[in-house]
C-alpha cells in the first residue's frame, strides 16, 4: 500500500520542448526504461488544472514555469483530455472503486539549453530528443500521441 494520500484521477501531461521541437523526455525511477513527459496528478479536487502542471514540472524538472516566472506564458492548455484505464501495477495508488484517470494535456515551450534538475525519487536520467525520436521511446501511447500533436501546436 502507498503511504500517504491517495492520488486523485485527475490529472496533466506536459510536453516540454525547445523551439526547435526537441521533446524533453524523463525516465521514470520505478519504470526501467519507461520513458515519458511531465505528468502527475492534482493535489486537491478542485485545483486548477494550470497549478497542477507547473508545479508538476517545477518537482519533476526544477524549471520554474509558475506565475511571475518568465516561462508562464509558454505553458499553454491545448484543451484535449485523455482518459485511460490505469495500470493495475499502479492502482494502490488511488482510491479502490478508481480504475481510470483523465489527463489533461498542456505544453511549454522553453529555451534550447535550459537546465534540467530531475527529483531522483521519481527520475532517474532525461534527454532531449526530436519530437519524433521521443514519440518513439515512450512507453505511455497518451504521451506518444501528445508528442506527435506538438507540431501543430507549436505553430
Amino acid at each position: 500500500m502507498r503511504p500517504g494520500p491517495l492520488k486523485i484521477p485527475v490529472s496533466v501531461l506536459v510536453v516540454i520542448h525547445t523551439p526547435a521541437l526537441e521533446v524533453l523526455m524523463i525516465r521514470r525511477a520505478d519504470g526501467g526504461e519507461h520513458w515519458q513527459c511531465v505528468t502527475g496528478s492534482r493535489d486537491a479536487t478542485d485545483a486548477d488544472l494550470h497549478h497542477t502542471a507547473w508545479r508538476e514540472v517545477g518537482e519533476e524538472t526544477d524549471i520554474a514555469c509558475g506565475p511571475g516566472t518568465p516561462l508562464h506564458t509558454g505553458l499553454l492548455p491545448w484543451g484535449l483530455t485523455n482518459t485511460y484505464e490505469i495500470w493495475p501495477q499502479w492502482r494502490h495508488r488511488y482510491p479502490p472503486e478508481v480504475t481510470h484517470n483523465t489527463e489533461h494535456l498542456f505544453s511549454l515551450c522553453v529555451p534550447t539549453g535550459t537546465p534540467v534538475r530531475l527529483n531522483p525519487l521519481e527520475h532517474t536520467d532525461h534527454r532531449w530528443l526530436s519530437w519524433r525520436e521521443a514519440a518513439d521511446v515512450c512507453f505511455s501511447p497518451s504521451n506518444a500521441e501528445a508528442i506527435l500533436l506538438l507540431p501543430q501546436w507549436a505553430a
